[in-house]
């Protein structure tokens, strides 16, 4: 079956500021730095950070590159633009399930897909170890040259993305001694919940609502209400593909992840969004934390970051 899933929920074009209560104590590394650093499978991969079009990290396909990717866990899909084919060259054939997705009704589609055998972060020669199957797109906007969706990269590695330090992770598990059991203080582990037919990482909040965690979206907590837009202070913001969604900011509201606490978490209620779109715990959320994802065991681990000396 095509990668190309009905599933893409892509970040917006939105500027916010960090302002939040994030757990309080010393933190520590949950996964020794000696031990990542003598066993990773990649070179640690370096990322910046966009107000608007999220985690940027730079990328080579078959060699051919600089591109410019931005890393959103919430896709469900990873895709590149036409420059990116051209340059690589490529070859392009149809999907065989259209690809139809974004944060507005303004969608972004596609029809054709491609396979890298050889793409590399941070540096030409860190090679993930997957050839991802990669949705082609006519164009995405600013700088732009492709999404990429963390899981379709790495395989059965698991893989931490630390927001803060701008740093990600992929190593495998077993060997750098993750606790599996454990939380890590002021932490949680949790589990990846499957939803639909993607593997998108939702987990479940203590009120039992499913949440995407989405690197790809700038708002903090991000709820759909249905119906028109209306009352006070009402934003209209665009997302990748070119429409536009209302956004309303309400009271800060309190969010648990297992044994995590997270209080005055920025909230606002998405107006013009496909029916279907999931409660969403972006950027503005999860900025204090590094999270890490293992897709053998399907856990979640978050963990706040620890500031660079």
């Amino acid at each position: 079956m095509s990668k190309a899933k009905l599933a893409l929920t892509l970040g917006t074009l939105i500027v916010l500021s960090i302002g939040w209560a994030a757990p309080s104590g010393a933190a520590h590394s949950f996964v020794t730095e000696q031990r990542v650093s003598a066993t990773l499978a990649l070179s640690p991969i370096r990322f910046s950070e966009d107000r608007s079009a999220g985690l940027l990290v730079d990328g080579w396909i078959n060699g051919a590159g600089p591109f410019t990717f931005a890393l959103d866990t919430g896709a469900g899909v990873s895709l590149v633009t036409s420059k990116v084919v051209s340059a690589a060259r490529l070859p392009v054939t149809n999907s065989k399930r259209p690809l139809v997705g974004g944060l507005t009704t303004t969608p972004i589609a596609s029809h054709e897909e491609t396979h890298a055998s050889r793409l590399s972060l941070g540096t030409i020669n860190n090679q993930v170890p997957a050839q991802p199957t990669l949705a082609v797109v006519t164009s995405l906007p600013g700088s732009l040259d492709g999404i990429l969706d963390p899981t379709d990269l790495f395989g059965t590695l698991a893989y931490s993305i630390d927001i803060p330090n701008h740093q990600l992770l992929a190593f495998d598990a077993q060997s750098n001694g993750l606790n599996l059991k454990t939380p890590p203080r002021d932490g949680a582990i949790v589990r990846w919940v499957r939803s639909g037919d993607t593997d998108r990482p939702f987990v479940k909040l203590g009120d039992g609502r499913l949440a995407l965690i989405d690197t790809g979206s700038s708002f903090g907590l991000a709820v759909n209400q249905p119906g028109p837009s209306g009352g006070n202070h009402i934003n209209r913001v665009s997302d990748l593909g070119g429409g536009s969604v209302a956004v309303r900011e309400v009271a800060p509201t309190t969010v648990s992840i297992g044994e995590l606490v997270l209080r005055s978490v920025p909230t606002d209620l998405l107006t013009g969004v496909p029916a279907d779109t999931p409660l969403l715990l972006g950027r503005r959320a999860l900025y204090p934390f590094k999270i890490t994802f293992e897709p053998v065991t399907r856990l979640i681990i978050f963990e706040p970051a620890l500031r660079p000396r």
